[in-house]
C-alpha cells in the first residue's frame, strides 16, 4: 500500500499533472471573466444595435419552447471568446519575442583559397595547403 501511495505522489508532482491542473483552473476563472464579459457588455450592445435582446427569442410549437435566441447569443458568446483568446494568445507570444534578441549573424572566419580552393583562415595571405600568395583584395 505504500508503495501504491508512493507512486501515485509521484504521478501527482510531476510537472505536465501540475501544468494541467493550474491551466484548468487558470481556464476556469478565465472563462468567467469572459462570459461576464459577453453577458453582461457585448450582448447588450448587440441588443442596442439590433433594437432586440437575443436571449428573449423564442418559439413554441406544440406546446414545447425552443429559446432558440439562448443559441444565437452562445454562438456569439463562443466567437468573442474565441477572438479574445486568439488576441491574447497573440499578444503573449509578441511580448515574448520582443524579449529575444535576434541572433546576430556572425563574421566569417574562414576563406577559399582560389587557387586549390581549400578552406583557409581569413587573415591568412599565404595558402598553407598550395603556398600561393594571396592578394590582399580577398
Amino acid at each position: 500500500m505504500k508503495k501504491f501511495f508512493g507512486e501515485f505522489k509521484e504521478f501527482i508532482m510531476r510537472g505536465n499533472v501540475m501544468d494541467l491542473a493550474v491551466a484548468v483552473i487558470i481556464g476556469g476563472a478565465f472563462q468567467a471573466i469572459v462570459s461576464s464579459l459577453c453577458d453582461d457588455l457585448i450582448s447588450p450592445l448587440l441588443g442596442l444595435f439590433g433594437g432586440m435582446n437575443f436571449d428573449n427569442l423564442k418559439a413554441e410549437v406544440l406546446g414545447v419552447t425552443f429559446s432558440y435566441g439562448k443559441f444565437i447569443t452562445a454562438i456569439i458568446n463562443f466567437i468573442i471568446m474565441a477572438l479574445i483568446i486568439f488576441l491574447l494568445v497573440k499578444l503573449v507570444n509578441k511580448a515574448m519575442s520582443i524579449g529575444k534578441k535576434k541572433e546576430e549573424e556572425e563574421e566569417p572566419t574562414t576563406k577559399e583559397c582560389p587557387f586549390c580552393k581549400s578552406e583557409i583562415a581569413i587573415e591568412a595571405t599565404r595558402c598553407p595547403h598550395c603556398t600561393s600568395v594571396l592578394d590582399e583584395e580577398e
